[in-house]
């Protein structure tokens, strides 16, 4: 059963009254003339609210840029101070907060291979206690609700007012297109758990590359996030860390303002009146659906007490390779995607096997 979260709705951060919440700025700090050239750039393409840096980069292999560290924060005050800015970086120890802090840091983010450390979120926590400064939270790196809501529910008790998460997408053993899957219902999942909670996208570690991001923001908007955190760097093919996924400022200019914003709500009744009747719809379908697979795992579990008795294994591969294949054929006619398709069926797949085990398991019965 899924549990609430006691954390107290949170407060609104002014900042938000604007939407998309733009956070924008390189990848990474490298010098002082690329961190003041996009930030001028940014500005004067009026597409900049939060201006976003990276100073320490947690690389995955040695060897790699790991950032410039704490001198690069003397560069990110100077964007405050000439531009008006608030400014934003990712921390990952004690250390690296009080460093920010120090250099006079708005907005403070949690990365994913920090979140996914309860040990590490918790030292970032004390680090924060009696601090008024605001704090997003990417998710973890596995697409694990509980660590997120956990990193979150960390962060908020040593005080912290101002909280909001970052969805980066999850990595997968599985190679795909994006380069970290965005799994839009986990996200979906963390908003219902935590009401009022500000949510930012961020496209640019989504898809890995530029092609992907406008389709990625557009998503983040219809499914609406509050803001979005796109890397923007004044010459990206020659970026230190991030090359591909990273739009100059004009190309980002450009995005944001191809981007279609949709409103939550309408005040129009006969909109209202449509809604109303088609989601009474969708509940009917939804009742029809619910007893259907509960008829369905009443006959697994026949099946189940069968193989049971003639001493049968309850994994029959081929058979349940057909079943997927045949529906797959079916869906492709339909409008239906495979891959909703194949997550529909694994999901049944799973727990008609959870069925069927107990009965496996039941101990005969003594007449």
């Amino acid at each position: 059963m899924e549990t609430k979260t006691l954390i107290e709705p949170l407060k609104s951060w002014d900042i938000y009254k604007k939407r998309p919440l733009l956070l924008t700025g390189p990848c990474s700090v490298e010098t002082e003339e690329q961190v003041m050239a996009t930030a001028k750039s940014l500005v004067d393409a009026k597409k900049v609210d939060v201006f976003r840096a990276g100073i320490w980069k947690p690389r995955t292999r040695p060897n790699s840029f790991e950032g410039v560290g704490t001198p690069g924060l003397k560069w990110l005050k100077q964007v405050k101070q000439e531009f008006g800015l608030p400014i934003a970086t990712e921390v990952a120890t004690e250390k690296h907060v009080y460093e920010a802090l120090k250099f006079g840091v708005d907005v403070l983010w949690i990365g994913a291979r920090t979140t996914v450390n309860p040990f590490a979120v918790q030292e970032i926590a004390n680090a924060l206690q009696g601090v008024d400064v605001k704090v997003l939270v990417k998710n973890p790196i596995n697409p694990e609700l509980e660590l997120w809501v956990g990193a979150i529910e960390r962060i908020m008790k040593a005080g912290v007012s101002h909280v909001g998460a970052i969805h980066r997408g999850f990595s997968s053993y599985e190679k795909t297109a994006f380069r970290n899957q965005p799994q839009w219902q986990i996200p979906i999942d963390l908003r219902q758990r935590m009401p009022g909670l500000p949510l930012i996208c961020d496209p640019s570690h989504i898809g890995g590359k530029r092609a992907y991001l406008q389709d990625i923001a557009q998503e983040a908007m219809d499914l609406n996030y509050d803001g979005l955190m796109i890397e923007s760097h004044i010459d990206p093919d020659n970026a230190w860390s991030d090359k591909q996924q990273q739009l100059t400022p004009e190309a980002l200019s450009k995005m944001i303002d191809d981007l279609v914003l949709r409103n939550e709500d309408t005040s129009d009744s006969q909109f209202a009146n449509s809604i109303d009747e088609l989601r009474s719809q969708i509940d009917i379908f939804d009742d029809q659906l619910l007893d259907i697979l509960e008829r369905r795992m009443q006959v697994a579990k026949t099946i189940g007490e069968y193989k049971k008795k003639h001493n049968i294994t309850i994994l029959q591969t081929n058979r349940w390779q057909e079943i997927v294949n045949k529906a797959i054929r079916k869906a492709n006619t339909n409008g239906l995607s495979p891959e909703f398709i194949s997550t529909i069926l694994k999901a049944i797949h799973q727990e008609s096997i959870a069925n069927q085990m107990r009965v496996m398991n039941e101990p005969e019965k003594i007449a």
